[in-house]
């Protein structure tokens, strides 16, 4: 494990709220242009449910619901994104198989609460990534618990490719995603989606905590007119999520 130097302030931007999409706010108004000037690195997803969102060194990826995957838009929109600039502060390299588990494990021992927020990325070989990609939606807009009944499965073996997410603290729950949310794309940028599980043979994993928190609202009549505090919001978080 080594350490890196930081050069500026980590800020988390995010666009909208988790409780917000998990109640059918499946548009927004921020565009793919708008979230590359709050970072270079993030995930989410895109207006309509359709895909999920990658972004890494400056570039952002629409991962598809056939399990493809293509270069997002600058005009694309999102109803619920997180960005931020990625200033790792720790790195660790993999030299042997991890699970998801483990390289979780790694990460939690360096941190110093898991009150605070933390940016990973790892780049490597992966003998196995299991994925989810949500279909399209269309109006009238199903509560994502229905949304994600739908959603099909991808196995990708023996890739090498890129897998970023965050640890977001219990206490943010329906806010974020609770715990690690993680996205991949394959080194050939063709195909990815939100990760289920995954084993890393070999590469490099860097992380670091997030000290801010910004957050953009929408004003839109979806919005306001949205239950953003459900009775069942953390099991059907970890339901659309797991």
């Amino acid at each position: 494990m080594s350490n890196l130097s930081v050069s500026r302030s980590n800020v988390l931007y995010q666009a909208s709220l988790m409780s917000a999409l998990l109640s059918g706010v499946y548009e927004g108004d921020t565009t793919m242009a708008q979230l590359r000037e709050h970072g270079d690195f993030g995930l989410g997803t895109f207006n309509k449910l359709d895909g999920e969102l990658i972004a890494f060194d400056g570039n952002i990826f629409q991962l598809r619901g056939d399990g493809t995957a293509r270069r997002a838009t600058s005009d694309q929109k999102t109803p619920f994104a997180t960005m931020t600039f990625f200033n790792p502060t720790n790195e660790y390299k993999i030299d042997c198989s991890h699970t998801r588990e483990e390289i979780h494990q790694v990460i939690d021992k360096v941190i110093a609460s898991q009150n605070s927020f933390c940016a990973l990325r790892i780049d490597g070989e992966f003998s196995r990534v299991d994925t989810r990609t949500v279909p399209e939606q269309h109006r009238p807009y199903k509560p994502m618990l229905e949304a994600v009944k739908q959603q099909p499965t991808f196995h990708i073996e023996n890739n090498r490719g890129v897998l970023i997410g965050f640890l977001t603290p219990e206490y943010m729950q329906g806010i974020n995603v609770a715990g690690y949310h993680e996205h991949f794309i394959n080194e050939a940028r063709s195909s990815g989606g939100h990760v289920l599980d995954y084993q890393v043979e070999r590469g490099t994993l860097k992380f670091g905590t997030v000290e801010k928190l910004m957050i953009d609202f929408p004003w839109d009549t979806d919005f306001l007119n949205a239950n953003l505090s459900p009775e069942n919001l953390q099991e059907a978080i970890r339901a659309v999520e797991s």
